[in-house]
C-alpha cells in the first residue's frame, strides 16, 4: 500500500511546475489545465468506489480489507470538481460560441443521453451473464434506464436534467446573473426533492450522493462570470486565503461528519416530516464542504501548473472511465452488486486496484469508440 500511495502521488505530481512569489500560472482556468485537474479525479474516483468495496464501514467484518479508508467518504468531493467545471465550461462556451444554445440539446443533451443508454446496455448484459434474475417489469425497467443497471450513471441522469436547465435558464432569461439565480433554485428544488424521496432500490434519486454536491455546477457558473475579479482577488490575498481555504475545508468535514452522526440522511420513508429538514442540513454543510475543497484545488492551480500526458489522456476521458470502472470494481469484489458471486475476488487491495484499472482502460477505449460512433450525427 506504501508503494502505491508513492505511486499515485507520482502520477499527480509528474511533470508538474511551481511558481515563484509574484508569479502564477496564468492559465489555471484553460481547458487544458481543468482536462488535467479532472484527470486526477477521474483516477480518485474508481478508487473511491474500490475503497467502498473494500473497507467501508457499512461492509460484512469478513469483507473489509484496510488499505483505502481516506477513500470512502469523500466522493461527493471528488464529484464537486466536476460539477464545478462542467458550469465553469458552460458559461466559457456560452460566452466565446457563436449562437451556442442553438443546437444545444441535440449537441450537448443528445449525446449524454446516448452515452447513458449505452453504459446502461452494457452492464444489462453483463447482470444477465451474471445470472440475475428478472422479472418482466424488471426489464422493462432496465430497458427504460428508469432502474440503472449501472448505479454510477446517477451522475448522467443528474448533469442531463441540469444541461437542461442551463439551457432553459439561459435561453429564456434576458440577464445572465438571473439565469444563473435560477440554477442556483433549480439545485434547491433538486436537493429537496432528493430529501423527499430518501433512500430506496429502484428509481432514481437513491441517496443523498445525487444532490449533496450537486451546487457546484451553478457556482461554477457564477465563478466564471466574475473570473477577473475572483481571479485578481486571489492573487492578491493568496497567501491569506489558501490556508484559510484548507482549514475551512477541514473544518467544514469535521461538521460534515457530525451532523451525518447527529442527523444523517438514511431513512427509507418517502417525505419522512423528520428526515427532510435533517437531510437538508446535512446537504448545506457538505455543500460548504465541497465549495472550500474546489477553492483549495485552483488556488493550488493558481501556483502549480499540470503537466503530464497521463493526465491529460485521463482528462480526454473522464466520462468513459467514470461510467466503465465500476463494472470491473464489482467483478473482482466480493460479489457482483450483491446479486451474483464475482468472477474472481481479489482480496489483495493494490492488486485489486492494479487489476481494475487495467481492464477499465481498454474498456473505456472501446467505450469511446462506440460512442462516438453512435452520435457522428450533424
Amino acid at each position: 500500500m506504501y508503494a502505491f500511495y508513492f505511486l499515485l502521488g507520482a502520477v499527480i505530481l509528474w511533470g508538474a511546475h511551481g511558481f515563484k512569489r509574484h508569479e502564477w500560472n496564468e492559465e489555471y482556468l484553460s481547458l487544458k489545465q481543468t482536462k488535467m485537474l479532472l484527470g486526477i479525479h477521474a483516477i480518485l474516483i474508481p478508487i473511491h468506489h474500490m475503497a467502498q468495496k473494500t473497507c467501508a464501514s457499512w461492509l460484512d467484518s469478513q469483507y473489509i480489507i484496510p488499505g483505502l479508508e481516506v477513500f470512502v467518504p469523500i466522493g461527493h468531493l471528488l464529484v464537486s470538481t466536476f460539477l464545478f467545471c462542467s458550469g465553469l465550461g458552460l458559461y466559457k462556451s456560452f460566452k466565446t460560441k457563436q449562437d451556442y444554445l442553438k443546437g444545444f440539446i441535440k449537441k450537448r443533451i443528445l449525446p449524454l443521453v446516448i452515452a447513458y443508454y449505452l453504459s446502461e446496455y452494457i452492464y444489462l448484459i453483463v447482470l444477465i451473464l451474471m445470472g440475475e434474475k428478472m422479472a418482466a417489469k424488471d426489464v422493462i425497467c432496465y430497458i427504460t434506464g428508469l432502474h440503472m443497471a449501472n448505479m454510477n450513471a446517477w451522475y448522467l441522469v443528474a448533469i442531463i436534467f441540469f444541461y437542461f436547465f442551463f439551457y432553459l435558464a439561459f435561453r429564456f432569461c434576458k440577464k445572465e446573473g438571473t439565469a444563473i439565480l435560477w440554477m442556483f433554485i433549480a439545485c434547491i428544488l433538486y436537493a429537496l426533492l432528493g430529501a423527499i424521496v430518501g433512500h430506496q432500490g429502484y428509481w432514481w434519486m437513491r441517496g443523498e450522493w445525487w444532490y449533496n454536491s450537486i451546487i457546484l455546477l451553478p457556482v461554477g457558473l457564477l465563478f466564471a462570470k466574475y473570473e477577473q475579479k475572483i481571479t485578481a482577488f486571489f492573487k492578491k490575498t493568496y497567501w491569506f486565503l489558501l490556508p484559510l481555504s484548507v482549514l475551512l475545508t477541514i473544518g467544514f468535514y469535521i461538521l460534515s461528519e457530525y451532523v451525518m452522526r447527529v442527523w444523517g440522511y438514511y431513512g427509507e420513508n418517502w417525505g419522512d416530516p423528520l428526515l427532510i429538514p435533517h437531510r437538508m442540513g446535512c446537504c448545506f454543510v457538505q455543500w460548504l464542504l465541497c465549495i472550500s475543497y474546489v477553492a483549495v484545488n485552483f488556488l493550488i492551480l493558481l501556483k502549480v501548473r499540470l503537466g503530464n500526458s497521463l493526465l491529460e489522456l485521463a482528462g480526454g476521458v473522464t466520462l468513459e472511465l467514470y461510467l466503465m470502472h465500476g463494472m470491473f470494481v464489482e467483478l473482482f469484489g466480493f460479489n457482483f452488486l450483491n446479486e451474483a458471486p464475482s468472477i474472481y475476488y481479489i482480496k489483495n487491495v493494490p492488486l485489486f486496484i492494479l487489476v481494475v484499472f487495467a481492464c477499465s482502460v481498454p474498456t473505456t477505449y472501446l467505450f469511446r469508440l462506440l460512442w462516438k460512433r453512435l452520435t457522428r450525427f450533424k
